[in-house]
């Protein structure tokens, strides 16, 4: 890959370092921060977060100096961060999805290049970000160590050495009882104690995200959206899979179609869990093109599915925030992204746990009343659907079935807000 080498000659040969300013100082923002005093060739300029005294004190207890602390500017108005002159890329870490589409149109008008951590947003309005980034010209990427942007690498591996791609994803922990789960049912599911949970800081709504199936939604409509694999009409099945029997699970037998985005399950439907699981990890199966790719996938000891026409690589485990720096230095060096939206074939749409009447408020992702289904786009603007980016702080104003997705005419909805204004103009660009 040679970014290392050229970023370290960036260094050695009195160059300037690649200058990022930060937005947010969650924890993959911490992650990523952890790695910058060990990464030559790359600088923290600014770090813009809500809390400045958080944003330092996550800085110092992820290991940094005094003195790297003292040098980096602290701000909690990121849109002043973005417009500064001494930044080359910005990172997105908010997770917010108003939050991010409003920094990132920032970034793209200021001539900067924008690596998306918030897959939120990415999800909600990415292809015509993306699209604006190209034309101003400057690079949208998805967040190298995130899962998407893990698996868009993969799919563009197999596309190269030549091979159809069958099917890609990441693994998880599902049974279908979590589409119902609420922050109050989140630990008990995630096999966490609660009180832990409250010691170690940990947000039961952000966490439910993950069980109820709804960041699973996301990060795959993120994938989709960047390799123009397609989601079942359904959505995700999550199919439990051993790692290393995912060319025999994932085929004609069991996919909807070839080509399809899918997440697959670290335990059985009765809970059992999966040996040599991929909870963590990412994967992508493929297909030899001829008889002689199939007698050497045999020759090399390839796990195949029956026919031998059918393999499959993963990664066990992605390191989120730790691995970052592949995006920004991609951005910077090459002009290239690690990933990025090339039109818009999935979407997330609010599904209610439970029935909704009349008059009560979405709380969003992770919450109460809805998760996030994923469904082809073209279903998605067929119906009108709500999309789960925009499903929070919105009053519902007919009555919702179990298990029903949302669409614009059952809520009441803010037509001047700038993030729906956005959306529905990427809706129309991409229709």
């Amino acid at each position: 890959m040679n970014l290392y080498s050229r970023s370290l000659a960036a260094v050695e040969t009195g160059g300037k370092p690649v200058r990022v300013g930060l937005i947010g100082a969650g924890k993959f923002g911490s992650m990523f921060l952890a790695q910058v005093p060990t990464t030559p060739g790359l600088k923290v300029v600014a770090i813009a977060d809500l809390s400045t005294d958080r944003a330092r004190a996550a800085c110092r207890g992820v290991g940094w100096s005094e003195d790297l602390v003292s040098s980096t500017r602290f701000t909690d108005t990121a849109l002043d961060m973005i417009a500064a002159d001494d930044i080359d890329v910005i990172v997105e870490a908010t997770g917010h999805p108003a939050a991010g589409i409003r920094h990132a149109r920032a970034a793209i008008a200021a001539r900067k290049h924008i690596v998306m951590v918030n897959v939120e947003a990415d999800v909600l309005a990415g292809p015509l970000l993306a699209r604006q980034a190209e034309e101003a010209g400057v690079v949208y990427s998805l967040a190298y160590g995130d899962q998407p942007a893990l698996i868009c690498e993969m799919v563009d591996w197999a596309r190269t050495c030549g091979f159809e791609v069958v099917a890609a994803g990441k693994g998880t922990k599902y049974l279908p009882v979590f589409h119902t789960s609420t922050p109050e049912t989140v630990w008990h599911y995630r096999g966490v104690d609660p009180e832990d949970a409250r010691k170690g800081g940990m947000n039961a709504q952000m966490f439910n995200s993950f069980i109820d199936g709804t960041k699973s939604g996301i990060e795959m409509a993120a994938v989709a959206n960047a390799t123009g694999l397609a989601p079942a009409p359904d959505g995700l099945k999550f199919p439990p899979a051993q790692a290393d029997k995912l060319a025999q699970v994932l085929c004609e037998k069991t996919l909807h179609h070839r080509g399809q985005v899918e997440v697959v399950s670290s335990v059985e439907r009765d809970g059992t869990t999966v040996p040599n699981n991929l909870r963590w990890g990412v994967y992508v199966v493929f297909a030899a093109p001829n008889a002689y790719t199939e007698r050497c996938f045999r020759e090399y000891g390839v796990e195949s599915d029956e026919t031998g026409t059918l393999a499959a690589l993963y990664r066990p485990f992605h390191l989120i925030g730790l691995e970052l720096n592949v995006s920004i230095f991609s951005a910077a060096l090459r002009n290239e992204a690690t990933g990025k939206p090339v039109g818009f074939v999935a979407d997330v749409v609010a599904t209610a746990k439970r029935a909704i009447q009349p008059g009560e408020m979405l709380d969003g992702e992770g919450g109460y009343l809805v998760w996030g289904k994923l469904i082809p786009a073209k279903e998605s603007l067929a119906i009108g659907g709500l999309p789960i980016g925009l499903a929070h702080g919105v009053r519902v104003k007919r009555a919702v079935a179990e298990g029903q997705s949302l669409t614009w005419d059952d809520v009441e909805v803010d037509e001047s807000d700038d993030a729906y204004a956005y959306r529905r103009e990427m809706e129309a660009a991409f229709a």
